[in-house]
């Protein structure tokens, strides 16, 4: 059973709106489980009804907020694609979009990888997060094997192993250092599996 419920298309009310917006700053500066729902309600500036009328409790907003995260991943493929069909630049295009998000918008770590440490046990939350990276590391495959690349499997395995890496260190050690050398070694596993 899938747990990604993509919210695209769909106008969200403006309680809704505002409370995914609470939580998703809140649950990503903060961590899922330090931030209680009565500060999202109050972030938010709705009533506790509302909060319940709109998601199925906290894990609700939490399935709402990594689905949101899941969604921006595929907005930026689907904007790669958009500007090119050639897979070659269509890697590159990723490769450079992924640098940015590092920079400019997860400053600190992946929100799924956070997630699945406060998350430890199977359920929905976990469900989600293999899910969104099946999806990702997929989707580089396909881009991979377009391209012609030499073991493509492996190619997106280890892009999505820098990808990850660099989210994390980019918290760490600073994102105008490590976005660019996520961007050079990325190219260079692609490099490594030209045929």
């Amino acid at each position: 059973m899938s747990t990604t419920v993509p919210e695209a298309g769909r106008r969200l009310s403006p309680a809704r709106q505002r409370l995914l917006d609470a939580a998703t700053d809140l649950f990503y500066s903060e961590g899922i489980h330090s931030v209680g729902v009565d500060r999202i309600i109050d972030a938010a500036g709705v009533t506790r009804a509302t909060m319940y009328k709109q998601f199925d409790g906290k894990e609700g907003l939490v399935l709402a907020y990594l689905q949101g995260e899941d969604r921006q991943l595929r907005e930026l493929f689907a904007q790669a694609g958009a500007a090119s069909s050639d897979p070659d630049v269509l890697l590159e295009l990723v490769i450079g979009g992924i640098e940015q998000d590092i920079r400019d918008r997860h400053t600190r770590g992946c929100p799924f990888i956070n997630a699945a440490a406060e998350y430890p046990d199977a359920g929905p939350v976990r469900e989600l997060i293999a899910d969104h990276r099946e999806w990702f590391r997929a989707t580089l495959e396909q881009l991979a094997t377009a391209a012609g690349l030499d073991d493509p499997a492996d190619a997106a395995a280890s892009l999505v192993l820098l990808r990850d890496a660099a989210l994390v260190g980019g918290y760490l050690d600073g994102q105008e250092r490590v976005a660019p050398a996520f961007a050079r070694t990325a190219r260079g596993v692609l490099a490594a599996h030209r045929v």
